[in-house]
């Protein structure tokens, strides 16, 4: 699964400029034949961090293995984007990191999120460079 998120996950110019950095939390539902529905964000310290995930997410179709031979089973898997530490101007990546953290919009669930018989995969961890 690492690999494949590796291989996979684009992370967006937008995301580099913006030097964003944090999690985003997305459930889905595969069926017997690995196809994936019903992507649902729980959490996300902002919405262009899901983007490159759910990207990456769709072309994992016909992947998922469901456990027990059951008809469609939910997964939840979180997301950690950042960025790789900086070799010069540190201060200006701060400042920039600082800006995105100031103006990011969270996507919170504020009511009970019903999680029935769902997976908890482990976080995918992706770091980026900056330029």
């Amino acid at each position: 699964m690492n690999t494949f998120f590796r291989d996979n996950l684009v992370v967006s110019p937008e995301i580099i400029a913006k030097k964003a950095a944090g999690v985003a939390v997305i459930k889905f539902t595969a069926d017997v034949n690995g196809n994936l529905s019903k992507l649902v964000i729980y959490y996300a310290d902002d919405y262009l961090l899901t983007i490159p995930a759910i990207e990456a997410l769709k072309k994992s179709t016909k992947k998922w293995i469901i456990p027990n031979k059951e008809k469609f089973h939910d997964f939840i898997i979180p997301f950690s984007i950042n960025f790789n530490d900086p070799t010069t101007s540190v201060a200006d990546v701060q400042k920039a990191a600082y800006d995105f953290y100031k103006k990011r919009r969270p996507i919170v669930a504020h009511d009970q999120i019903p999680l029935n018989a769902a997976t908890l995969l482990p976080t995918v961890v992706v770091k980026y460079d900056i330029q």
